[in-house]
């Protein structure tokens, strides 16, 4: 496609935001580049024809509303999102466009629907937030195996990463989300979030092939138990990691992502797990690539695309799953992922 309507991605220069940037450009969409540093703006708009930098910082919100004047939406792709989050939405809510976000922070999500429902609504604005890897993934997936249900027992988020290497800006994120709850850890039972001391264990995964059964850490809680509940009615929803990755995410020295393709990929593999249970029947699907940073992008970009042609179904704050059709935003995705179902 092409279009003149420009795109602000807020964090540009970062790891996941070069991702969305190039996802953009490869669409054929005009794109507004931004954030903090003015230099390294410059620098990537000079990698890409007709990109525009506009500096600007979350706490100064004029610079923002310079950032997104005459924009058709914003991505944000800067972390932590609970501080870039707040400010965003509310220039974006200001400007009148979408905003779509890209946070796997529990804590930040929670506030995107709390603190913006009421104004994302009365505006009559969309704002999807969590639509990456982690949030958005998952939700579409439990959304489209949930078909015909109006309701499930339970929901499973299965992570079989063969590796994860973090970047700074997950590692920061991260960090940020557990000061902000003390170090609790938290789940997402009896139809709400409960933040608990109860330590961490491992069980069996049933991964489909090729991966196998694989050892995770049981509650190692994403944003999932957000996404999810927000529009489905599941009591419980569990996420898992396969403790490979854990330890990784874990060790002090665990290095950053390096490339080794042309798009600028990892060689880390993925498959997410989603299995839904009620009433003693199970659905499965299955979604199985590369890189999970490098997802994001086509995640995000795709559904400023949906939002920008009128392939929505509501409006306000809500996650993938409510806002799109499910099966067909995961069928457009087939480029980037292989996707398997089983009912």
């Amino acid at each position: 496609m092409s279009t003149t309507a420009a795109v602000v991605v807020y964090g540009a220069t970062g790891h996941t935001g070069r991702f969305i940037v190039a996802e953009l450009q490869r669409r054929g969409f005009t794109t507004i580049v931004s954030g903090r540093n003015a230099a390294q703006l410059e620098a990537l708009a000079a990698e890409w024809p007709g990109v525009e930098p506009r500096p600007a910082t979350v706490d100064d919100p004029a610079s923002l509303d310079r950032a997104l004047a005459g924009a058709a939406a914003v991505v944000n792709a800067a972390g932590p999102f609970a501080v870039t989050g707040g400010p965003v939405v509310e220039a974006a809510l200001r400007a009148g466009i979408p905003y779509v976000d890209v946070a796997a922070e529990i804590e930040a999500n929670v506030a995107m629907f709390a603190d913006h429902a009421d104004a994302a609504r009365e505006a009559g604005v969309p704002v999807v937030p969590a639509m990456a890897f982690y949030g958005g993934l998952g939700d579409l997936l439990a959304t489209a195996v949930m078909g015909e249900w109006t309701s499930a027992d339970i929901a499973h988020v299965a992570y079989g990463l063969d590796s994860w290497h973090p970047t700074p800006g997950t590692r920061e994120a991260g960090q940020v989300s557990h000061d902000r709850r003390a170090g609790r850890r938290v789940r997402f039972a009896d139809g709400s979030l409960q933040y608990h001391d109860d330590k961490p264990w491992e069980q069996e995964w049933p991964f489909p092939a090729p991966l196998g059964r694989r050892t995770v850490i049981g509650e190692f809680t994403m944003a999932d138990v957000v996404t999810l509940p927000s529009h489905l009615a599941v009591p419980e929803v569990r996420t898992y990691m396969t403790v490979e990755a854990a330890g990784d995410l874990a060790g002090e020295n665990t290095p950053a992502p390096e490339p080794v393709d042309d798009l600028g990929r990892s060689d880390q593999t993925f498959l997410v797990d989603v299995l839904l249970a009620a009433g003693g029947v199970e659905r499965r699907a299955t979604a199985r690539g590369q890189d999970i940073y490098a997802i994001t992008a086509p995640l995000a970009v795709e559904a400023v695309d949906r939002i920008l042609t009128g392939r929505t179904r509501t409006t306000g704050v809500a996650s993938a799953g409510a806002m799109f059709d499910a099966a067909d935003f995961l069928r457009a995705l087939s480029p980037y992922l292989s996707i398997e179902f089983s009912h």
